[in-house]
């Protein structure tokens, strides 16, 4: 494709996107195809010759397209939001254009100077502690997602316990401590690393706040240090899948502070609320106790997946358990010791130029629009939150501090099974009307419903048309 070709199909293309978000409420939110659809109608071997960019724009229009499901789509209330904005979108053909791979500084200084940059304006954005910084011990780096953010730091906390994790490996048996509502990507890390998940341990929760019960969780480490294992390190959630409950940062940093063990915060949906002031209250103890922290632009940030935020507060044993330097990456600016190759602050070794669609956020939207955008979606959700607790026929979980809002039909005359059962074919009549996306999870035995606002395309109009249909289904 010569420059000229691709100035004109990328123009079509630009064209076919924006045509796309304007009119993406025609859409049925969730795909309606079955398993196979797709694939049947695509071309069982590949073209012996190539053809014109009009093909693929035509196939994308006739056959792809219902097959996906419109995470931009104003009724998508499912999982978490994952923002995609024009400026995001902007930024990341213009890293694809660019075709840049920044595994070391030398390879493209500006790549790792501006994730530098945009890494360090978060911290001062989100009101994270200054030893976050890179011009401090510690530092920034994207990761595809929270899964690599935890696993990197899972190493590092490895390697801070004495283990020479690069060169011999474990020869200990460690021990990791999780929440029933942590994330599995925990539990993931854990396999990947060799600790194995049989060595995960589930602390206990508060019943009112679904929070990490700090007490349980000292009683669980000193079981483990009189057994001889290693407790190596413990998972904070700011803002859970399920619920967005919050774990007790502090009360659980001062028992890592006392036994040794390295402190994750998981934020990786919630840790963006933090860019308004009002909402900073959820990083209380992270800077005191936090070793490594991450949230996630990609999820209520406005920027297009993939790009997560990992922070440490001391980036030697991660760099100690990581830095691998073979002969033909080997260059005057690493051996000088004056640049950043974030090649070992991360799992692959090759880096896209992520930050340059997180720089495109920031600069289009600045602090202000950031917050309008943060302080705009929590309301509605609040408001939402307001007319079920008003509705005798519905139970509304508490507490809802963020942008989520868990809720429940009451069904009084049914068994809780019969009920959860009812409740699921509630949300798959809810889901298969193509109008709106609900996701479920279960607390106690019981169903829930959990409706995620985010998105900068969905207003009022479309939060209470939701309810109006939630309603009439139930």
């Amino acid at each position: 494709m010569s420059p000229e070709e691709f100035r004109r199909w990328g123009k079509q293309v630009v064209d076919w996107i924006a045509d796309y978000r304007a009119g993406i409420e025609s859409f049925p939110v969730r795909s309606q195809v079955g398993p196979g659809e797709v694939r049947a109608k695509l071309p069982a071997h590949p073209p012996e010759r190539g053809g014109g960019f009009d093909q693929v724009l035509r196939d994308l229009d006739e056959i792809l397209l219902p097959g996906v499901t419109h995470w931009q789509h104003p009724g998508f209330f499912a999982y978490f939001p994952s923002n995609a904005t024009g400026p995001s979108v902007l930024g990341d053909l213009l890293s694809s254009g660019l075709g840049v791979q920044g595994m070391v500084w030398a390879t493209s200084p500006a790549c790792t100077e501006l994730e530098t940059v945009v890494m360090d304006w978060l911290v001062e954005l989100l009101g994270l502690p200054p030893h976050f910084r890179t011009d401090a011990a510690g530092g920034g780096v994207i990761q595809d997602s929270a899964s690599s953010a935890v696993l990197v730091a899972c190493l590092a906390a490895l390697q801070r316990t004495g283990e020479d994790v690069a060169r011999r490996g474990i020869t200990r048996r460690h021990v990791l401590y999780v929440s029933a509502h942590t994330h599995s990507s925990l539990e993931r890390a854990a396999r990947m690393t060799g600790i194995g998940a049989d060595n995960v341990r589930v602390v206990d929760t508060a019943p009112d706040s679904l929070g990490m019960d700090a007490r349980h969780l000292d009683e669980l480490i000193a079981a483990d240090l009189e057994s001889g294992a290693v407790p190596t390190m413990v998972c904070a959630t700011i803002g859970t899948t399920s619920t967005t409950a919050i774990d007790p940062v502090r009360e659980i940093g001062e028992v890592c502070r006392r036994r040794g063990v390295w402190l994750h915060v998981d934020a990786a949906y919630a840790g963006v609320a933090a860019v308004c002031p009002e909402l900073r209250w959820i990083n209380d103890g992270v800077g005191e106790f936090a070793d490594s922290y991450c949230t996630n632009p990609h999820k209520w940030l406005l920027t297009n997946f993939d790009c997560s935020a990992l922070w440490l507060a001391d980036r030697a044993p991660m760099i100690e358990a990581l830095s691998i330097l073979p002969e033909y990456l080997r260059n005057a600016a690493s051996e000088s010791g004056e640049v950043i190759d974030y090649r070992d602050w991360q799992v692959p070794l090759g880096r896209r130029f992520r930050s340059l669609k997180l720089w495109s956020v920031l600069r289009w939207y600045g602090a202000e629009g950031l917050r309008e955008h943060i302080r705009g979606t929590v309301a509605l959700a609040q408001e939402f939150a307001g007319w079920v607790r008003d509705d005798p026929d519905f139970a509304l979980l508490e507490p809802h501090p963020l942008g989520l809002v868990c809720f429940r039909p009451r069904y009084p005359d049914l068994a809780v099974e019969e009920a959860n059962a009812r409740t699921h074919r509630v949300m798959d009549a809810l889901n298969e009307s193509g109008e709106l996306f609900l996701t479920h999870t279960k607390i106690d035995g019981r169903t829930w419903l959990r409706l995620a606002i985010g998105s900068p395309a969905t207003e009022r109009r479309h939060v209470e048309a939701a309810w109006d249909q939630i309603r009439r289904t139930a």
